[in-house]
């Protein structure tokens, strides 16, 4: 499903910390994202996914004004790969903004962003997050089994990549990207 949300991609701020904060307050799942409970810790979680000298790089998905979700790489090393990943604000899922930002952020990453390869993963029993892998042309590649535990139980996981040689997928872009990294 789409939607005619005006949303762009953006460098994050400090601006952002409070929608970061009320993101991972709103919804449990996101604990697996990182550990933000006050604001303090959404500005070091903020910090820490825009610290280039690390590898990484985060970028917002903006709507109405506000950061609505985070797509970003972490872990960029010599051999020009890096892990993706996405989330988004529950208020903006189910409306194909996240496989967009994904998409756009992944496109710029093979391209201008000089990776060759980006890697995700995501839990079996997450089928939305495979629908944003797939939205952004990332390829199945196999299955880790029982990689997680979580409450209790074991959790396989589907692995993705992507190649700066893969085509560049047909979902729409989102605007903004090219003054995000200026």
């Amino acid at each position: 499903m789409s939607d005619s949300t005006p949303a762009r991609i953006r460098r994050l701020s400090p601006a952002d910390d409070a929608d970061i904060l009320a993101a991972f307050t709103v919804d449990t799942e996101m604990e697996r994202q990182g550990d933000v409970t006050d604001l303090a810790s959404a500005a070091k979680y903020r910090e820490f996914l825009t610290n280039g000298d690390e590898g990484n790089c985060g970028f917002a998905v903006e709507i109405d004004g506000r950061c609505a979700g985070i797509v970003g790489i972490n872990g960029a090393t010599q051999h020009r790969l890096g892990w993706f990943f996405y989330w988004m604000h529950p208020d903006f899922r189910g409306r194909g903004l996240t496989g967009r930002a994904a998409a756009t952020v992944a496109n710029w990453a093979l391209s201008e962003g000089s990776f060759d390869r980006l890697e995700l993963g995501h839990r079996v029993n997450n089928p939305a997050s495979g629908a944003v892998a797939t939205a952004a042309g990332f390829i199945h590649e196999g299955t880790e089994r029982q990689k997680f535990l979580i409450d209790g139980q074991r959790i396989d996981v589907f692995t993705y990549g992507r190649l700066s040689t893969d085509p560049v997928p047909e979902t729409l872009p989102l605007p903004g990207l090219g003054s995000a990294v200026d």
